[in-house]
């Protein structure tokens, strides 16, 4: 353990790490102090001299404590602990200095600016300024830039604390954007003036401390003030990101990350933040019958009758669990089907995912063993198109020295790996080959499902689990639907996968399984929240609730369980997913022993106790699975269009935009364009 070193920041003696800087050092003591480029997640810039403070002793001018480590502080007389002073007279008028020189190019546009209400510069203008200028020169300006259909920018803000520079070129790993220019000719901007292509650009609005970058499609819409927070948790991937819901009456207005050092750190990818368009489009919000081959509105009544009668009258009742449901509405929809005989089944893409053995289908590792992790495989994924903010993580362990390795369809990752091959054979041949180098260090194996849902999936899940017990390696599945592993946890499966549960069946529950074509002949009652392929195919809708519209348990990627909160509320008479279930088992004639989700979570709990350690990572248990031969053929993300892979992203028109974006740089140009 690194030897701790006493300081004294006002008056208060605190003993701290050598290696950290006096910003950091204050924080530890309770003080604080204002910054503008500062961000403990990015490289120290030390450009907008915000952080100033005394150090006594030292050089007679104020330091910036941000660019200064506590081990470059000399002692004092007779060896006494050095003095750091962040509130004398010094800092004082240095500070009130800082504030007068942003402002003097600053525009007056607080009444109409989106930043207002939530603007770090009016905060600290406000805590640490003057009352008055004396600036009466004509201001600059600046053009503003075109980013895209995300970020929209009032250059003439910006205030060049290159904080979007850094995290777009560190964090994002797309070096898009620059600052060029000197003094007052110093501009933020993009490189040959070309849209933003990351898929985590979003974030730079959050890190920018003024309004130059702001959030585009919630532009003008709502202050921060007449907003609602809920905090909850994001299911456009299986990584369990935290995000904070603003609704406005019954809108969802926008989405922010929260932090989660475990999970998402501070980050959200675009699909997550912006997604929420999507909620108010295509929606479900009454129940339909099909007559004659078309749909028609219903009421509850007569929709649930014609339901509990076609399952009541069914030979056999399959139901399928979709990647959006929440672990309670697949323990409802397990218990009613299984209760009248039938098979129920989640792993509606047909991955190979051993049930009952959590250290297969999750693994051992967790998210924050990225961190330390020496060197990562990939195997069968792409996780910057699954996942961008966990295949931020892994950039941030390459930028640490990890040593990456990808097996499967070589893509551009936004790091440097080493490119093991692309099939089984390639896998294999890795597998075979004695690894002295990884016994004893940190190294994390990670299995996508595009290297489960083959035929052979158990038999690659099964060779990389033999592979981690004899390397002391770590397992980790990288899930690509939010609701998979929580439906696992509950028994939401079936033996021989979705085409054993649907033989036979001649009503088919789906629980918004939108991925999947249900095949003809079946009887199909669909509940979910939008008229995408189910809706399409079923005879019988339901109309559900969207993840903002209901309080659930959602178990991510790395097995950790956590909770979503209802933020709004479903529209027209669309209802919780584990109300319609428990109302229609009244219907059937096999009443669910519960009749709130508290005694819903209660019973569920029985069967998985793991899901009442909300926010923990449990310890998986299982065996590993028996080794089988596998088969041949090259590995390939199940994903192919990052920003349309659920129904609510499939209704939302900027997705539609950002994917036609992508789709088009894709495509290579010809002759003069």
């Amino acid at each position: 353990m690194t030897d701790l070193r006493t300081i004294i920041i006002d008056d208060k003696e605190v003993e701290v790490d050598p290696a950290m800087t006096l910003i950091q050092a204050c924080e530890q003591a309770g003080v604080e102090i204002p910054r503008f480029c500062y961000h403990e997640r990015l490289t120290i810039a030390g450009n907008c001299r915000m952080c100033l403070v005394e150090v006594v002793g030292g050089p007679p001018k104020p330091a910036a404590s941000c660019a200064m480590q506590v081990k470059d502080l000399r002692p004092g007389p007779e060896g006494a602990p050095p003095v750091v002073k962040t509130n004398s007279p010094m800092v004082k008028k240095a500070r009130e200095g800082v504030m007068e020189f942003l402002l003097i190019n600053h525009p007056l546009d607080c009444p109409i600016c989106d930043q207002g209400g939530e603007c770090d510069l009016q905060d600290q203008a406000m805590a640490y300024g003057v009352d008055f200028s004396r600036f009466r020169e004509p201001k600059r300006a600046v053009d503003n830039l075109e980013l895209g259909p995300l970020v929209g920018t009032a250059m003439t803000r910006c205030i060049s604390c290159t904080r979007c520079v850094r995290f777009i070129s560190e964090v994002a790993g797309m070096p898009e954007m620059g600052q060029t220019g000197r003094g007052e000719d110093a501009e933020i901007t993009s490189y040959l003036g070309a849209t933003l292509e990351s898929e985590m650009q979003g974030n730079i609005v959050d890190l920018c401390p003024v309004g130059a970058l702001t959030n585009k499609p919630y532009s003008f819409t709502a202050r921060p003030w007449e907003l609602t927070k809920t905090e909850s948790i994001d299911v456009m991937d299986a990584l369990g990101s935290n995000i904070r819901i603003d609704t406005k009456g019954r809108e969802v207005m926008r989405i922010l990350p929260r932090n989660h050092d475990g999970v998402n750190e501070e980050w959200l990818s675009d699909k997550s933040r912006y997604v929420w368009d999507g909620l108010r489009r295509q929606r479900l919000d009454q129940p339909y019958i099909r007559e004659n081959g078309k749909l028609r509105p219903a009421k509850w009544g007569e929709a649930m009758g014609l339901a509990a009668e076609k399952i009541k009258g069914a030979a056999k009742v399959a139901g399928l669990v979709g990647d959006l449901a929440s672990t309670e509405a697949a323990f409802a929809l397990k218990s009613l089907v299984e209760g009248q005989g039938g098979a129920v089944e989640c792993r509606v893409d047909g991955a190979k995912l051993p049930a009952g053995n959590r250290a297969a289908y999750v693994g051992t590792a967790s998210i924050e063993d990225l961190d330390d992790a020496e060197t990562i495989v990939l195997i069968g994924t792409n996780p910057r198109a699954e996942s961008p903010v966990f295949n931020a993580r892994i950039r941030k362990a390459w930028t640490r020295g990890a040593a990456v390795g990808l097996i499967g369809e070589a893509v551009d990752l936004t790091y440097d790996y080493d490119h093991l091959g692309t099939d089984r054979a390639a896998l294999a041949a890795q597998l075979g080959v004695d690894h002295p180098k990884l016994n004893g260090k940190a190294s994390v194996m990670i299995v996508g499902q595009g290297a489960l849902t083959g035929a052979d999936g158990a038999a690659v899940l099964a060779h990389v689990q033999q592979f981690c017990a004899e390397t002391d390696s770590k397992l980790l599945v990288l899930h690509t639907a939010a609701g998979r592993v929580g439906a696992m946890d509950v028994g939401a499966v079936t033996e021989g996968g979705v085409d054993a549960a649907l033989a036979g069946a001649d009503v088919v529950y789906n629980l918004g399984a939108d991925e999947m074509q249900v095949p003809d002949g079946a009887f199909v009652i669909y509940q979910g929240s939008h008229g995408d392929r189910g809706a399409h195919r079923a005879d019988v809708i339901l109309p559900g609730a969207a993840y903002t519209e209901e309080t659930g348990i959602f178990v991510n990627t790395e097995g950790r369980p956590q909770m979503a909160q209802r933020a709004s509320f479903p529209p027209g008479d669309a209802r919780e997913n584990w109300a319609i279930l428990r109302a229609l088992s009244a219907e059937v004639g096999a009443t669910l022993p519960f009749d709130t989700i508290a005694a819903l979570r209660k019973a569920m709990a029985k069967d998985a106790p793991q899901l009442k350690l909300i926010d923990e990572v449990a310890e998986n248990e299982g065996e590993t699975l028996e080794v089988t031969e596998m088969g041949e053929g090259a590995f390939a993300s199940p994903i192919t269009d990052h920003y349309l892979t659920n129904p609510i992203t499939r209704a939302s028109k900027l997705m539609a935009e950002l994917s036609a974006g992508a789709k088009a740089r894709g495509q290579s140009r010809i002759a003069a364009e």
